[in-house]
């Protein structure tokens, strides 16, 4: 089984050579999508071997580089597309176990912080908290799913299944449209507990997002677009 393993980096210096060494010893083939880092980060990538570089000129923001990565993976025949975060929250020692969950029966395993406790969770942030649990509801009670973590980025695909994806949003939205598509595609998901992990609570998302409310409200305009959009496209077609 081919499988590719990537990480969306940002302004990682702090993190990323660390990462890459602890991904090194559960994967073969590791893909960086660097989105337009500017503190030292690139110059860390360019001194790493055996490694698949994407180089975003500008930072598109982490749904354009979950996207570069899927494209990759398909354009490549990967079988297996891991992804996951590069800022220490995702243990790289737990992919196997969103490998072994990934079988022939499923085509998303999504990591979740909510599924259960691990002795080392840290306790998240309030409004990210908060938000997680409105979004997790209004995605439950709207697509007849049963998730328990919208926006956890430590996931395995099924690389077949993402040629049916049509996914635009390039900022922190991207989960929304993924959950909604998933879900009229009918796709088989299942989620695996994974620890929750804050090595730095006061990480920012940047710009207006740092305000909560703006935050959750361009979270409900996402997912409000993306219903009206996938019923008008697939209406009648397979709703998970």
């Amino acid at each position: 089984m081919r499988v590719l393993v990537a990480i969306p980096v940002y302004n990682e210096v702090r993190h990323v050579t660390t990462v890459l060494q602890q991904v090194r010893t559960v994967a073969d083939e590791i893909l960086v999508v660097n989105d337009g880092s500017t503190d030292g980060t690139s110059e860390l990538l360019a001194r790493e071997s055996d490694l698949h570089l994407i180089v975003h000129r500008h930072n598109r923001g982490y749904g354009a580089a979950i996207r570069s990565a899927m494209a990759f993976a398909l354009a490549h025949h990967y079988e297996v597309l891991v992804t996951m975060d590069c800022d220490g929250q995702h243990e790289p020692h737990r992919i196997p176990v969103l490998l072994e969950a990934l079988n022939e029966d499923v085509d998303m395993v999504s990591g979740s912080r909510y599924l259960r406790r691990f002795r080392q969770d840290d306790e998240p942030p309030e409004d990210r908290r908060r938000i997680n649990l409105l979004i997790v509801q209004e995605l439950n009670d709207r697509l007849g799913l049963s998730i328990t973590d919208a926006f956890c980025g430590f996931k395995a695909y099924r690389v077949a299944a993402l040629r049916d994806l049509n996914l635009t949003e390039d900022g922190w939205g991207m989960p929304l449209q993924l959950w909604v598509q998933a879900a009229f595609l009918g796709w088989r998901i299942r989620e695996v507990a994974v620890p929750r992990l804050y090595l730095d609570p006061t990480r920012a998302f940047g710009g207006l997002l740092n305000d909560p409310e703006v935050r959750l409200a361009y979270y409900r305009e996402v997912l409000a677009r993306e219903l009206v959009r996938c019923s008008a496209t697939w209406r009648g077609g397979s709703r998970g």
